[in-house]
């Protein structure tokens, strides 16, 4: 037996039916489908490496358009917030601070992750035959397995809180 109690409750702050909202649940929902759609594929086929002259080069393309799609992401995401109800009770500068923190946090795993991987190894590099020489393992790989996605999950659950 399921309790929907809960999830009642919480779409009574949360108004589903807000254009901003579906827009930003799609943007969402779609920015990783296509990224892994096109990047399997590239592996595939090596279309993009073909059209762009090398792996590298159409790396570096596709990663430019996964930036682009999560800026639209972003905007979107904000936008929606910005329409939502808010919680009364939540509205105080230690929700605020602790958004910040949340967000810090988030930020410092995402650079990080960037910062060991590079460009390639962050953009899908090893679709495209670009192949890291040794596992990372350094900071922050060291402490969590996937570091670049729980730290976007903190950056947007701090964002919200703010």
């Amino acid at each position: 037996q399921v309790d929907v109690a809960a999830m009642a409750r919480l779409f009574g702050y949360v108004d589903v039916t807000d254009t901003g909202f579906i827009v930003a649940v799609l943007s969402i929902a779609f920015n990783p489908l296509f990224w892994n759609v096109v990047a399997r594929w590239e592996h595939k086929t090596r279309v993009l490496s073909r059209v762009c002259g090398s792996a590298h080069a159409a790396c570096y393309c596709l990663g430019a358009v996964i930036l682009l799609l999560n800026c639209v992401r972003s905007h979107c995401f904000t936008e929606a917030m910005k329409s939502q109800p808010k919680l009364e009770c939540w509205d105080c500068h230690w929700t605020y601070y602790s958004g910040l923190a949340i967000l810090a946090v988030g930020t410092l795993f995402v650079i990080s992750s960037f910062l060991a991987l590079g460009f390639t190894g962050t953009f899908l590099g090893d679709y495209f035959g670009i192949l890291m020489e040794a596992k990372v393992t350094s900071f922050p790989f060291s402490i969590l397995d996937n570091p670049m996605y729980w730290g976007s999950t903190a950056i947007y659950l701090g964002w919200s809180l703010m």
